[in-house]
């Protein structure tokens, strides 16, 4: 018998209660599906594979102090899993009417009496099926979700079980209090790392029982720390473009077609670059020739984007929960030479692999679960004030997956955006592909295909001018 209560996390609590009138915190996904599957297909997989993690069979009850995971005594299958009908518009395409459902969808509240996430399958999409998802954050972020729904596919492996007894505010407590700390007098007993960079100092704020570093070391990370707040706390509000402003919470999204991985990677290895790189490159260049075709001139400028950093181990994902942190990368949309864009970014990122602030927007998100409502808004705000965007780049299975005996052929999703946050930018590679999906609010950008149809031809440039290179140089 599931457990009858369960306190929801410091962390998922801020989450839940991140929703406003202008941002639903729910992740929006899209499955394009070939040939198309059965209602009653899709229902028996959701019930045997779905229901096995207990989170999707419970509800939420909100208190004074947060809010508890109940069992939906309620729970009703075909609540959750839904026929949907595509209703095209005169002169619609498909897509373009596939498009304004999920936006649609962005925008319409999960019943808060029931477990927070339905799926709506669309019947006869381009001689398939589509399958749009909808999930609250408050359940998991994007890793924990793509574990779960890799779970469902054909051949897909049930969650491991758990054992009986839990600490239910472990994922969303333990990196609080050990990044909180150092700003105290506590702080060489309470960041106790050792060893080289974040990843081993991660080790150590999890078990920080397990004894401290030299003195010297301890100094070196509590200095860091201590930067790394007031860069936090100190960074200036982003450059005004047409993309930043105040939402009307109308949400539109838009996607294109992979681009083959292979190319990415040969361009990423040419130039000495990460794939992220890259692909980032291609999204400010998106977004640069977006806002200079509208009159809107980015030179000089650039804007800043919340990127989720993943701060657990991928073997616990299926565990659910929001574990990540938030790190403010700064997209060069005013540097129009696409070799020089893509360098900007690679030394922006470099910058980011041994910054704290992942953590200590973790520790921000933690502390924000314990308040009320309007101090959480209050102190929120002030990364929807410091940013334009989000934008996370989310690495998927590479080979095509199957549903129901059907191609899984092509997968997008879309991230939330928090306070007066705008944009939500994902990149996700799968099956050999990547591509790219916007979801904008419609005041800020009501076209948001315009940007998506930019990145392809900021991406042949590189290719173009990689293939210029004198032979063996590009290597």
């Amino acid at each position: 018998m599931p457990a009858a209560m369960q306190r929801m996390s410091r962390v998922d609590t801020a989450w839940l209660r991140m929703d406003n009138d202008v941002n639903l915190m729910m992740i929006v996904g899209v499955w394009l599906l070939q040939p198309g599957i059965t209602y009653a297909a899709l229902c028996e997989r959701v019930q045997d594979k779905l229901l096995k993690y207990e989170r999707f069979r419970q509800k939420v009850v909100p208190d004074a102090m947060g809010a508890n995971w109940v069992h939906d005594d309620a729970f009703d299958i075909h609540r959750h899993v839904l026929h949907q009908k595509l209703t095209r518009e005169s002169g619609q395409t498909e897509r373009e009417a596939l498009q304004a459902l999920a936006g649609e969808l962005a925008n319409t509240p999960l019943d808060p009496d029931h477990p927070l996430w339905q799926f709506h399958l669309i019947d006869g999409y381009e001689h398939g099926s589509a399958l749009v998802a909808r999930v609250h954050h408050c359940i998991g972020d994007g890793i924990a979700l793509i574990s779960v729904m890799m779970s469902i596919t054909d051949g897909g492996t049930d969650p491991p079980k758990r054992r009986r007894r839990e600490t239910p505010d472990a994922d969303g407590d333990w990196l609080a209090d050990a990044v909180m700390k150092p700003l105290t007098d506590l702080a060489a007993k309470a960041i106790g790392m050792y060893g080289g960079g974040v990843a081993k100092s991660m080790e150590m704020l999890s078990h920080p029982q397990q004894g401290l570093a030299g003195g010297v070391e301890m100094a070196r990370t509590g200095a860091k720390v201590v930067a790394d707040v007031a860069a936090l706390a100190l960074m200036p509000d982003d450059s005004p473009t047409l993309l930043k402003g105040k939402p009307i919470g109308q949400k539109v999204v838009a996607w294109g077609e992979p681009l083959p991985l292979d190319q990415v990677k040969a361009i990423g290895k040419a130039l000495n670059c990460s794939v992220n790189d890259v692909l980032l490159a291609c999204a400010a260049g998106a977004i640069g020739a977006y806002l200079r075709e509208h009159g809107d001139d980015p030179s000089g400028k650039e804007i800043r984007a919340m990127v989720p950093v993943n701060l657990r181990p991928l073997d616990e994902a299926w565990k659910l929960g929001n574990r990540f942190g938030l790190a403010p990368l700064t997209l060069p949309i005013g540097i129009d030479n696409p070799v020089e864009r893509v360098y900007a970014v690679r030394a922006r990122m470099g910058q980011l692999k041994d910054s704290y602030q992942p953590l200590l927007a973790f520790a921000v998100l933690a502390v924000a679960g314990l308040l009320i409502k309007p101090a959480q808004d209050m102190l929120l705000g002030l990364f929807a004030k410091k940013s334009t965007a989000v934008m996370t780049n989310v690495p998927g299975p590479a080979t095509k997956l199957k549903l129901c005996g059907a191609t899984l052929r092509q997968t997008m999703f879309w991230v939330p955006a928090s306070g007066d946050v705008g944009v939500g930018v994902s990149i996700l590679s799968y099956g050999g592909g990547v591509q790219f999906g916007l979801i904008t609010d419609k005041k800020l950008c009501a076209h948001p295909q315009q940007i998506i149809d930019r990145f392809e031809p900021e991406f042949e440039k590189l290719l173009l001018t990689m293939m210029m290179l004198p032979w063996g140089e590009a290597a």
